[in-house]
């Protein structure tokens, strides 16, 4: 279990990175929420907040007073166990409350916590654990913040900057290489001693083929030949499903990918930029990942390849999406009480992702860690490593 100490440090330091995401916006930034997928930076600030006062104040603090009466209704997300909540379309609707309003809220709830610190002698177990996932729930939406931000400034037509300096394409310099993993049987899981999500445990054997893996991720150069070849027109290379999917949303190219005057660019975090061709690929859906590895004649690792493979490659650009469903492993068991809505209603109709990317939070992801998506989604830091 982690020191008090350093919960209490994880804390403060999540706290305040949540607001250093969202000291470059705008006041008008806050509110936009162009798709269901993408949440206003402001309803971020508040549903992190919400959090640690519902489960951790009004649970374990004695007489805790709330900010206010409607928070649990304006900033639950899909909690239902916990009461009502606006429906998710409708987070952009809602003008008040105001952004000084949240950030009140947030300060009054990180001093009502760290109060709560000071004056508890010592945490029970399950008062440390969910503190713990408080803090990693805010962490993931950190990451969230920055690609839904990215979401909302990469579909304003004047395309503005976020922030100059930020490198969200980091260049592989380092040679293709195929590394081979030989048949066996392998352990897969969290084996504990450091914090994990309960998706993560359930350590078990998988036995796998003789298979290769990629050192390096695709990128940007090797997807416009995919794309120049006539990729998105080859109806062989893609499911069914995929197939209506690009017809209908006319897709032709990876997200905040545009072609202008017959040269490709690309924007980003720090605005509008030439296509990088060494770059990573990124912002692909499992569909696109998916015809491309079959382009390539090849194909996309499972979850259980990219784990037991990871330590022969640099990993942590890109979410890397797998050709495993998000499905429980072996004994899992929801958590008791609300929490036990955080990841197990989620194991139906969606694809895992392995690594993490460049907007994942300092010390969140690791190799056991399960991301998860529908296969048509591709607004988060996505890209594709193949296998043979």
């Amino acid at each position: 279990m982690i020191s008090k100490e350093n919960l209490f440090q994880l804390f403060i330091e999540t706290r305040a990175q949540t607001e250093i995401i969202c000291a470059p916006l705008e006041i008008e930034d806050y509110v936009v929420q162009p798709i269901v997928d993408v949440s206003p930076p402001k309803w971020h600030l508040g549903h992190t907040t919400w959090f640690f006062e519902e489960f951790v104040l009004k649970k374990y603090q004695k007489d805790y007073k709330l900010f206010d009466e409607n928070s649990a209704f304006v900033f639950n997300s899909y909690y239902e166990s916990v009461g009502e909540k606006v429906v998710r379309t409708d987070r952009g609707n809602l003008s008040r409350p105001t952004v000084a309003w949240i950030y009140e809220y947030r300060a009054y709830v990180t001093k009502a916590i760290s109060e709560f610190f000071n004056n508890t002698d010592r945490f029970s177990e399950e008062i440390s654990n969910v503190l713990e996932i408080g803090c990693h729930h805010e962490k993931q939406h950190q990451e969230l913040l920055l690609t839904d931000i990215k979401y909302i400034l990469g579909n304003n037509p004047l395309l503005p900057i976020y922030q100059s300096n930020f490198n969200e394409n980091p260049v592989q310099s380092f040679p293709q290489e195929w590394l081979t993993v030989p048949e066996g049987i392998y352990e897969i899981g969290h084996k504990g001693g450091s914090f994990f999500y309960d998706n993560e445990i359930g350590r078990h054997k998988v036995y796998l083929n003789q298979y290769q893996t990629s050192n390096r991720l695709v990128t940007n150069g090797q997807y416009l030949e995919f794309i120049k070849a006539g990729g998105y027109k080859d109806v062989l290379l893609w499911h069914a499903e995929a197939w209506d999917w690009i017809n209908t949303e006319n897709i032709t190219a990876p997200s905040y990918w545009h072609n202008i005057d017959n040269k490709w660019k690309q924007y980003t975090l720090s605005g509008l930029q030439d296509l990088d061709l060494e770059a990573p690929l990124t912002h692909v859906s499992y569909y696109e990942a998916f015809a491309f590895a079959q382009w390539k004649q090849m194909r996309l690792p499972t979850e259980f390849e990219w784990e037991v493979a990871q330590e022969k490659f640099k990993w942590g650009s890109r979410w890397e999406w797998t050709e495993s469903s998000y499905n429980p492993y072996p004994n899992y068991k929801k958590a008791n009480g609300a929490l036990g809505e955080y990841n197990g209603k989620f194991m139906v109709n969606q694809k895992v992702l392995r690594g993490g990317s460049v907007a994942t939070a300092a010390n969140h992801t690791r190799a056991t860690y399960r991301n998860f998506f529908h296969p048509h989604l591709r607004w988060q830091f996505t890209g594709v490593r193949l296998a043979k």
